[in-house]
């Protein structure tokens, strides 16, 4: 019992005197008045602590103006494996949002031929986007035109007049409304009309996780979605620019009847003249290019939509923007291909 009660209260001896020797033995001795000594083995552990990184931050104090300071510690565990820097960047990169939105364009457009050429063709979708893109787009389409042409036919007569080459009036804005206004302007409308809403569409579909829905109801959002508005553009569109080449037509000449005394007659036998029928295939195919671009590009930044309400809005956005540099690129190119070297269309108006 006394050894017990010894070893108890060694802890609470101030004058004791403890050695370590390097067996792992610690022997201790205790100065009393009865001598007593005690060796015990001690085992030995090994932990491996993280390094610790300490930095000194002297924030100024305000109140008494002398500066205070204070320590942060960091742990960093260092990872010195060869491949670990290069996994982390390629899991932490990802490509730009406009880089694989303009790859998906021509993805997309990849797919939506041969599902046409299988057939693969909701028709009753596309039944009701034809109408959409079609009918209901009518109205504006040629209060636009009806406008864009009075302003052209303004600017033409007072020049030719001028001139006397009234009878030349006639078969410029003819060529003029056939190759470039009329389907550009049908373009252009058609783009902020019917693009921005299948970009929005398809973009609220896409964040509401819809587009999911139809997959795990076993239907092709391709099939189900793009195509049919895609078809509906492409059929719709040449038939608009008809439409507004006609009205444009009519609208120039009767503003130059009534306002600068040119006979309606005399426009349209120079128009007559100089139209060839080359000059309206060359405009349907036109619009149908027109049409492809927008619809595949508002379908394409649809389905791509990223970010809620506000991805939604910047896709309707850069939608109709991309369109529009996509038709004027467009047009270009296929007037370049169409239309080469010297005309002679107007010698028969002058």
């Amino acid at each position: 019992m006394e050894t017990i009660s010894h070893l108890h209260s060694i802890s609470h001896f101030l004058n004791r005197r403890s050695c370590s020797k390097p067996n792992g033995f610690v022997k201790t001795k205790i100065s009393s008045s009865s001598s007593f000594s005690f060796t015990a083995r001690v085992p030995t552990c090994k932990f491996l602590v993280p390094a610790r990184h300490t930095r000194l931050f002297v924030i100024p104090n305000t109140g008494d103006g002398h500066p205070s300071v204070s320590m942060m510690e960091e742990n960093k565990i260092t990872n010195h494996a060869p491949g670990s820097e290069a996994e982390s960047f390629l899991s932490k990169w990802s490509p730009p949002q406009y880089l694989w939105r303009g790859l998906s364009v021509p993805v997309l457009a990849g797919q939506l031929i041969i599902r046409i050429i299988k057939g693969k063709i909701h028709w009753r979708n596309t039944l009701q986007q034809l109408e959409r893109v079609g009918p209901r787009s009518v109205g504006v389409c040629l209060l636009t035109s009806a406008f864009v042409g009075m302003a052209f036919t303004i600017q033409f007569v007072r020049e030719f007049t001028r001139l006397g080459l009234n009878r030349s009036v006639g078969g410029v804005l003819a060529l003029a409304f056939s190759r470039e206004l009329s389907p550009v302007v049908t373009a252009i409308v058609v783009a902020g009309r019917i693009g921005s809403a299948f970009a929005a569409e398809l973009g609220t579909m896409q964040v509401s996780e819809q587009t999911d829905t139809l997959r795990v109801l076993g239907t092709d959002p391709v099939d189900y979605l793009v195509t049919p508005r895609v078809i509906a553009s492409c059929i719709a569109l040449p038939f608009l620019t008809l439409m507004c080449f006609t009205l444009g037509m009519a609208s120039s000449a009767i503003l130059s009847d009534g306002v600068y005394g040119i006979s309606i007659n005399i426009i349209l036998d120079s128009a007559q003249r100089a139209l060839r029928s080359w000059d309206i295939i060359s405009a349907m195919i036109k619009s149908q290019v027109f049409g492809a671009i927008i619809s595949i590009v508002s379908c394409a930044w649809g389905v791509t939509t990223i970010g809620g309400a506000k991805g939604v809005g910047e896709s309707t956005t850069s939608a109709v923007v991309i369109s529009l540099v996509g038709i004027f690129i467009a047009d270009f190119a296929l007037s370049y291909c169409f239309f080469q070297g010297a005309g002679d269309s107007l010698k028969n108006c002058v």
